[in-house]
């Protein structure tokens, strides 16, 4: 197997490198109509994190609802044509929040130098520009995104990224005191995705060498912050969760997600369900899969005092099923990673459904 795909060009990591924020975006400001937009999820709206920003008078700061569904294209749209009506081209894009404001960010960045809609470009290598300059600094950690070559959006038809290797930031700035006040139940959920990217990618086959390198550390780190002795929140910890993401986006990067991840994705159309809690009310029924995985979660569930929600199916339509079939159904990709090149010979529609009746 072989895959040429690029990597997050430079990186800061350590507590306080927020700021050397300024230092970076110096040498950028000159470009394009010299001014940055900052996208900042709302939940730091009046905090301490927004005075520490290297505003100038011309810059422009949206701050960004990311407590309700997933990005949608229509949205990533709408910021898109406001920015540029108001402004113009910048010289570059800076979110800074989760999983949401990272893809938020990175669909931004491209879509301000391609036409049209961003719904034309949900899948692989269909993006026709490089986008502007755009730097991820994540407030909480666990999805990847800071990391991954994909934007993931919620369009009119399906739930699917803008993906190539213009997505990837520029610049990232990995400071783990700004993940410290994250809500506990986040904190898991969140955290949870990095594991199950993990399990998912050296269980499949697609796995290989190099995701399994990075796939190991990050388990270890995994179970470091939420199954071993010190477990729990504090600034050690997220330390390692936060570096425990950027491995577990690289070991997918090389590899590919699989059983839950495709479950997911056609919960979070049809329901708008956050990822990462999807992830893990999926993943918990899924010992026929991953077994040891999914007997490490439910310790990890039970270590840390986290509510999984549950007997969710029962107020599901039969058409609300239908369409998550259909949704998962169409993601060939994870699922031949998961059981095989002859996954729709081994994988009903109906198994499927009975997956999702578990839930």
């Amino acid at each position: 197997m072989f895959k040429n795909f690029k990597s997050v060009s430079k990186c800061v990591y350590g507590i306080g490198s927020l700021n050397d924020l300024g230092k970076i975006l110096e040498e950028k400001r000159q470009e394009n109509n010299q001014y940055m937009v900052f996208l900042v999820d709302d939940y730091f709206k009046g905090k301490e994190l927004v005075d520490k920003l290297p505003l100038q008078p011309n810059d422009m700061l949206e701050f960004i609802y990311a407590g309700g569904d997933e990005p949608k294209t229509s949205q990533i749209d709408e910021l898109r044509d406001r920015i540029l009506s108001t402004k113009g081209l910048p010289a570059g894009v800076i979110g800074i929040g989760g999983g949401s404001l990272m893809d938020i960010a990175k669909a931004t960045a491209l879509m301000l130098t391609n036409e049209g809609s961003s719904v034309q470009y949900q899948g692989l290598n269909l993006i026709k520009k490089e986008g502007v300059y755009h730097v991820g600094i994540p407030t909480i950690s666990g999805t990847g995104a800071e990391v991954s070559m994909t934007a993931v959006l919620t369009g009119p038809t399906k739930k699917l990224g803008l993906k190539c290797d213009w997505t990837v930031f520029d610049q990232i700035i990995l400071d783990p005191s700004l993940i410290a006040s994250v809500p506990r139940n986040d904190w898991f959920y969140t955290g949870m995705d990095t594991y199950i990217h993990c399990i998912e990618s050296m269980t499949g086959r697609l796995k290989n060498t190099f995701s399994e390198a990075y796939g190991y550390k990050s388990l270890e780190l995994c179970r470091e912050v939420y199954l071993y002795e010190g477990c729990g929140q504090n600034a050690t910890n997220d330390e390692k969760l936060m570096v425990a993401s950027y491995f577990g986006g690289l070991s997918l990067t090389y590899s590919e997600v699989g059983v839950c991840h495709a479950l997911s994705y056609g919960m979070s159309y049809v329901f708008g369900s956050r990822h990462c809690i999807a992830n893990c009310i999926i993943f918990n029924q899924l010992e026929d899969y991953y077994p040891e995985g999914v007997k490490e979660f439910k310790e990890m569930v039970r270590k840390n005092n986290i509510h999984i929600p549950s007997n969710l199916s029962k107020d599901w339509t039969e058409a609300e099923i239908e369409k998550m079939i259909d949704i998962c159904w169409a993601l060939t990709h994870m699922w031949k990673h998961a059981i095989g090149e002859d996954w729709e010979q081994k994988l009903t529609r109906q198994q499927i459904k009975d997956l999702y009746l578990r839930m």
